[in-house]
């Protein structure tokens, strides 16, 4: 193969695939790293070519007149501005496509196709520097063209592929993915043509359930393009351990065939042959094997077009399959994971300092994977003991749950073990989600307690004083020694939420709550009666919470002038404006003091990177403006105490209906024993999670504080560098003044990609992903099914809110979102239903939407999607389901 080198600065204009492996990728493009890497594995064949470089391409790219400003306008395009971008994409295109390409490039191309062979057909591929990655695949999204016969008009289309980095299609992907333009390359696949009699792809892990020892072939006549274009329906065939468990055969009535004068022509398939398979049985066993060894050489699931041609199988492209949720690192053995996210409401990507400090500090093991967290529930599952127990408590926070681990357990996935020697895992507080998940149940039973205020007082006062001790020595430590206070600080952590007394009043509650459910619902016919005799639950941190922001409206509205500048502010340092404003020193103070109890909260808490209410406090003004326009003053404190009447009513009134009952002296006494019990405990299953934050925000500021020395020391770039390294890696740092930034720059490129994936609520080590489903049919023909979590029926507006900053509601709303944390809160008293994508009947977002009387319908799969905002809605929250009244 002839090579055109230039001289030492620009390098080579072309090279051949086999002089590629996939570390080339900035010289090839993802495409051409992975074909050349492809043409070096024994037993597969890669129709012959060579990829024409990055740095032709960087060549032509400095021939255009004023491409830094065409990309300095470009990069200031918001995605959603299509007209704008599929203008000036199109003129970065046709600037780049004017540009003669240079007579020492254009015959180092000829060359090449002179040598492999003039006359043939070729395929042209681009082949981007951000293509076919780990994180990021852009299928489809720049130019292919194929059968192009003779070197001038391979030349002619190399130009094409190279103008197709701007397509509309392909800008937009960028913006969405946080791609800088100005980092992309476009590099040029040039391949003979396979003349093919079936052509297909290859999963070789199934895309839809995730499973990685299923196969999934979809196969068709002629070439593939037929099927990707989506011309014709394929023959689809599932394989698993080498063996045919599925197969479709389409009836395929057109084909795409490549004609000898270039170009390709869409044809009709012969009749007799429209209800045959594309491929033999043998032949799509043969094709899977091929692509285990394709994907044991890359080291995961493959997505691979594949040819079929003379009975021989060749590669014309393959790359990761970017939308497989990852597997936690296993020992090869079958093990079920539960999604400590979908417990504790927050199942968005999370950073690794913040994956780090959660796994430090939680109660019970847990595991990492797609920026998410998930525990290991098979020894659980193994015992009929424990499993029966785990799948009790499951099936009361979250149905979907259960119903995965049953769906699991139903294929024999884990065997069955002895009882013996399984202890309960210990936990407390905000950790019950994730010891739910860990089978705390499975243990002994948790103890009654008798309802005495004091108790609760009595753990509330001992949070409070260790939480001040550790503000108070945190702060007199910096370096090294900051992180060795850190572990201790950790197992004073575990030890207040691990305090049993904690446990006892949590599961008092919670269990009280059950009782008065299950016993009301047999003995009187009531339905979630305990929805309303939870109503005001005294000592609830988070219903306080949100009750709290009203009272700050009523301080702020009556000031027109602070209220107008509030609706115009952008800058965090809005508090420290705000004396100079008639009554903004009282609504400075107002604000302040509610972030000195609440400012360490915010959306996605559990994860310490997350900007918390005092670092940016501009995130609470479009709810607290809200609160100004539609509330009436002194709103928070009627409203308690209508919740509390309403509760006092109701426990008349049941006790009242019981006691007329045969036996109903009995049941009146063990009633208001439970009531009792439910209204002195309920509201203490918040605090633990206040306690958990309140750390959280301490443990950071502490952090930060070492981060901006590494970066004033240029160590890091940023101080949120730190927030991609794990706590020991983040000490190691500080403790050697060295940070790799390869790997923060790895870190958040796979983070930028797991914020992409949808995590499950149960995975298996086969990488399945499992969601459950609700085995129903009691709810009206299309409606959305759910949880009910907060008993009513309310009619309104669905507004879809993703970002508590952008909260835009009017009187009479109803809130549809994909989950809450207790930092959605202050949003609940400005809304009159609420649905959410995930949720527990023991999740933050039920606790709250019970205290406050919200009729509120949980785990509504895709409801932000379904939903469209502003379209009228019926909340059944006493059945669990949700209508769509206006389409």
């Amino acid at each position: 193969m002839r090579e055109l080198t230039t001289d030492e600065t620009t390098g080579r204009y072309v090279v051949r695939l086999p002089d590629i492996d996939e570390t080339r990728v900035d010289v090839v493009g993802g495409k051409g790293a992975h074909l050349g890497a492809l043409s070096r594995i024994d037993g597969v064949r890669v129709p012959a070519g060579f990829c024409v470089t990055t740095q032709a391409f960087r060549r032509i790219l400095a021939e255009v007149p004023s491409i830094d400003d065409l990309l300095d306008r470009l990069a200031r395009l918001s995605p959603d501005d299509r007209e704008a971008v599929r203008a000036l994409g199109a003129e970065i295109r046709h600037a780049i496509q004017a540009v003669l390409v240079p007579a020492d490039l254009a015959a180092a191309i000829s060359g090449c196709v002179d040598e492999l062979d003039g006359r043939a057909g070729y395929a042209v591929r681009s082949s981007a520097t951000a293509e076919d990655l780990p994180t990021a695949s852009f299928a489809g999204q720049h130019d292919t063209y194929l059968n192009v016969v003779g070197a001038t008009a391979v030349v002619e289309h190399v130009r094409r592929c190279w103008a197709s980095l701007f397509s509309e299609r392909a800008v937009t992907y960028r913006q969405r993915n946080g791609v800088d333009h100005r980092t992309v390359r476009m590099a040029v696949v040039v391949q003979r043509m396979v003349f093919p009699d079936a052509a297909g792809i290859l999963f070789t892990a199934d895309p839809v359930t995730g499973d990685r020892r299923a196969s999934s072939v979809d196969a068709g006549f002629g070439l593939g393009e037929a099927l990707v274009s989506g011309l014709v329906n394929p023959d689809v065939f599932k394989v698993r351990d080498g063996e045919i468990v599925s197969r479709a055969v389409a009836t395929k009535q057109r084909a795409i065939h490549a004609l000898p004068a270039g170009g390709t022509r869409e044809q009709a398939v012969d009749p007799q042959r429209r209800g045959q398979p594309a491929l033999t049985d043998t032949q799509v066993v043969r094709l899977v094997q091929l692509g285990r060894r394709v994907e044991a050489h890359f080291g995961s699931p493959q997505d691979i077009e594949w040819c079929l041609a003379d009975d021989d199988f060749q590669i014309v492209q393959t790359r990761p399959i970017t939308t497989l949720f990852p597997v936690p690192a296993g020992d090869g053995n079958n093990h079920v994971y539960v999604s400590v996210g979908h417990q504790q409401m927050m199942t968005d990507a999370m950073k690794p300092l913040g994956l780090s400090m959660w796994r430090l500090t939680a109660m019970a093991p847990m595991q990492a994977a797609g920026g998410r967290l998930f525990v290991d529930v098979t020894q659980r599952l193994a015992s009929p003991a424990s499993r029966s127990a785990l799948l009790e408590l499951m099936g009361r926070g979250d149905p979907l749950v259960r119903d995965a681990l049953e769906t699991v357990l139903g294929r024999d996935f884990i065997p069955t073990r002895p009882d013996a020697g399984l202890a309960g895992a210990p936990g407390a507080g905000a950790e019950v989600g994730a010891v739910r998940a860990a089978g705390a149940a499975a243990g002994p039973a948790v103890p009654p307690i008798d309802p005495d205020p004091a108790i609760v007082a009595g753990l509330v006062e001992r949070s409070q004083a260790s939480i001040a001790a550790l503000g108070r020595d945190i702060r007199t430590k910096t370096g090294t020694a900051l992180f060795d206070f850190l572990a201790g600080a950790f197992d004073e952590h575990k030890r207040i939420l691990g305090d049993p007394l904690s446990m006892q009043v949590i599961m008092a509650g919670m269990e009280a709550t059950w009782w008065l459910n299950e016993h009301l619902r047999e003995w009187l016919g009531e339905r979630n009666a305990a929805d309303t005799l939870t109503l005001s639950a005294p000592g609830n941190v988070t219903s306080e919470m949100g009750l709290a922001l009203l009272d700050v409206a009523d301080v702020i509205r009556p000031h027109p002038e602070v209220v107008a500048y509030l609706h115009g502010v952008e800058d965090e340092s809005f508090l420290d404006e705000l004396p100079k404003l008639p009554g903004g020193t009282e609504a400075r103070q107002a604000i302040e003091a509610y972030l000195d109890r609440y400012g360490m909260r915010c959306v996605g808490e559990i994860d310490i990177t997350r900007p918390r209410w005092r670092e940016r406090p501009t995130t609470l003004l479009p709810v607290l403006l809200e609160h100004v326009r539609h509330a009436e003053p002194g709103a928070a404190e009627r409203r308690f105490e209508r919740g509390r009447q309403a509760a006092e009513q109701k426990a008349r009134e049941v006790l009242s209906r019981l006691r007329a009952l045969p036996d109903g002296e009995r049941k009146a006494t063990e009633t208001e024993r439970m009531i009792d019990r439910v209204r002195t405990f309920a509201g203490y299953r918040e605090y633990p999670k206040y306690d958990i934050i309140s750390r959280y925000f301490l443990y950071k500021q502490a952090l930060l504080g070492e981060a901006d020395r590494l970066a004033l020391a240029q160590v890091i770039r940023d101080r949120e560098d730190v927030f991609f390294l794990t706590v020991d890696e983040f000490h190691d740092a500080v403790r050697t003044n060295q940070v790799d930034d390869r790997l923060v720059r790895q870190r958040r490129e796979e983070f930028r990609s797991y914020q992409a994936l949808r995590p499950p609520r149960v995975l298996t080590s086969d990488g399945e992903a499992v969601d459950g489903a609700y085995r129903r049919d009691d709810v009206p023909a299309g409606a959305l099914v759910g949880l009910p979590v907060s008993t009513g029926t309310v009619e309104g507006r669905a507004r879809i809110i993703l970002d508590l900053g952008r909260a835009d509601l009017g009187p009479g709303d109803i809130l549809v979102t994909a989950h809450t944390d207790p930092s959605w809160t202050p949003l609940f008293v400005a809304v009159a239903g609420l649905v959410t994508e995930v949720g527990g009947l023991m999740s933050h977002g039920a606790v709250i939407a019970r205290e406050y009387g919200l009729p509120a319908v949980v785990g509504v799969a895709d409801a932000t999607r379904l939903i469209r905002d502003g379209q009228r809605i019926r909340v059944h929250a006493t059945d669990g389901y949700v209508e769509i009244l206006s389409r």
